[in-house]
């Protein structure tokens, strides 16, 4: 009995933040969402990390040549799309935050320290990304490998979350498997619970002794939620509260109520069960409905209006991300410019050369010597990990001609050196299926124009499927590995 004022502090938490829009089925419904966002956040988080990062056996496609646009593109947005999915999802299920025991065995403990792992490295996972699409780091750890570790986490978590909650999820997997009480307390629960603080206050029991109502900008959003009257709704003309009571698991609110308003009113009082369940019944819908509209609407605002950075089609509608296609030098956006990486001088020195280096045979190339080689102008796009990317012209000398000169084969591997001081893509590896494509050229203009100094002049690597940070600018040699 000691430990009964504790128990009866939760029970009134959980009945005070009980509404229709926190039930399973919403639950399960919002969990597929957020489970297939983070799935594909990571397939495709996978893919840009071992792109940058490859196992010796990885090769990796080519074609199309706007792969990694439409990869990395989607990692960003879905990512983004995350954070109006995750907080719905807690919405739906925060009054099991209060159940009573808090852990009851194994599987209880399962279940909380897997939901509590999953949260927490989610919420850093997607805020630490969305602020590196922004290149604004407030933390002193590495974002790549923190990123890429808590994906592990997250995604282990998730796992041990779904196997924990199966038979939950497959009770209300369907549409027609119904929505269940947003709160079931028992009899004995019940006893112990008194007048709730509850989201929504329906108008009836507005004046009804010890109910409160949440205020501000939230109660006013949940007011809408839960609370937004159907149009073709009766009126009905409510009685002077006297009793409030709950019904069986559903545990909802009913009141006494009169006549409808456009009808005389009856001699004898209606049965309240019968006048209140219609009633119940519609709001509950149009709660639910509100609830998704929101949580749509939100996706839908985060994706339209920060998307256009990475797909064509929704440029006129990028109001939120950090990148617009056509800006920047040559109307190609930029992430490192030649004072960020500290070139100014050494990339306009009359005396540069690229250094090509093949075993103990080395040629060197002035920018003359490589205009004056056959030239070849392809369509490739700029794919950065931010998720930005745009389409651009571009003309330069085929690496592969570059390789027959110093007799190296298609196959061949590569090391690529940039001017850069210091950067950790200063130096970077290409595959031979990069090298021995004619679509990667050691580029020299770009839209027809010479290459800005902000691209990469006096050459940089352009290749077909690459992240932006592997298509190295101000190229000061490449060896063959």
């Amino acid at each position: 009995m000691q430990h009964q004022p504790v128990r009866r502090l939760l029970l009134n938490m959980q009945r005070a933040v009980a509404a229709p829009t926190r039930n399973p089925r919403l639950a399960v419904v919002l969990g597929r969402l957020l489970a297939t966002a983070f799935l594909l956040c990571f397939a495709t988080g996978l893919y840009s990390h071992f792109l940058q990062q490859p196992l010796p056996w990885m090769r990796f496609p080519t074609q199309p040549t706007n792969l990694y646009q439409l990869t990395q593109g989607i990692h960003i947005t879905a990512g983004i799309a995350c954070f109006p999915l995750i907080f719905g999802k807690l919405y739906t299920v925060f009054p099991n935050l209060f159940q009573t025991p808090p852990v009851s065995g194994l599987k209880g403990l399962l279940e909380r320290a897997s939901i509590a792992l999953f949260v927490g490295a989610s919420l850093v996972e997607i805020v630490i990304g969305l602020l590196n699409t922004y290149q604004f780091y407030l933390w002193p750890f590495g974002f790549r490998e923190t990123h890429f570790a808590l994906s592990f986490v997250i995604i282990g978590s998730l796992a041990i979350h779904i196997g924990v909650k199966l038979p939950i999820i497959a009770r209300y997997w369907r549409k027609g498997d119904g929505y269940g009480p947003e709160l079931a307390q028992t009899a004995d629960e019940r006893e112990l619970v008194d007048a709730p603080l509850i989201d929504a206050v329906p108008t009836p029991l507005q004046g009804a002794p010890g109910v409160r109502q949440a205020a501000g900008l939230t109660g006013r959003l949940f007011r809408w939620i839960d609370s937004t009257p159907s149009l073709d709704e009766p009126r009905v003309a409510v009685a002077p509260i006297t009793s409030v009571r709950a019904e069986n698991e559903l545990d909802e609110p009913r009141i006494a109520a009169a006549s409808i308003v456009s009808a005389p009113v009856a001699a004898e009082p209606i049965d309240p069960d019968m006048a209140a369940a219609p009633r119940t019944r519609v709001r509950s819908s149009l709660s639910r409905r509100g609830f998704l509209a929101t949580i749509a609407a939100g996706v839908g605002a985060v994706v339209l209006l920060t998307a256009g950075q990475s797909f064509a089609f929704l440029a006129p509608l990028n109001v939120f991300a950090p990148r617009e296609k056509g800006i920047g030098p040559q109307a190609v956006p930029v992430n490192r410019t030649a004072m960020a990486a500290q070139v100014t001088d050494t990339a306009i020195d009359p005396n540069w050369a690229l250094s090509v280096t093949h075993g103990t045979f080395s040629q060197r190339f002035s920018r003359a010597d490589l205009l004056a080689l056959p030239q070849t102008t392809v369509d490739l796009p700029i794919s950065c990990v931010e998720g930005w990317s745009q389409m651009a012209t571009w003309s330069g000398v085929r690496l592969t001609s570059l390789m027959a000169l110093v007799g190296a084969g298609s196959t061949a591997a590569l090391t690529l050196t940039s001017l850069e001081k210091e950067g950790g893509y200063r130096v970077t590896q290409m595959g031979p299926e990069y090298v021995g494509d004619p679509n990667t050229l050691v580029a020299l203009m770009l839209n027809g124009e010479t290459l800005d100094i902000d691209h990469g002049y006096p050459a940089r690597m352009i290749a077909p499927g690459r992240p932006g940070v592997l298509q190295t600018k101000w190229l000061s040699s490449l060896e063959v590995v």
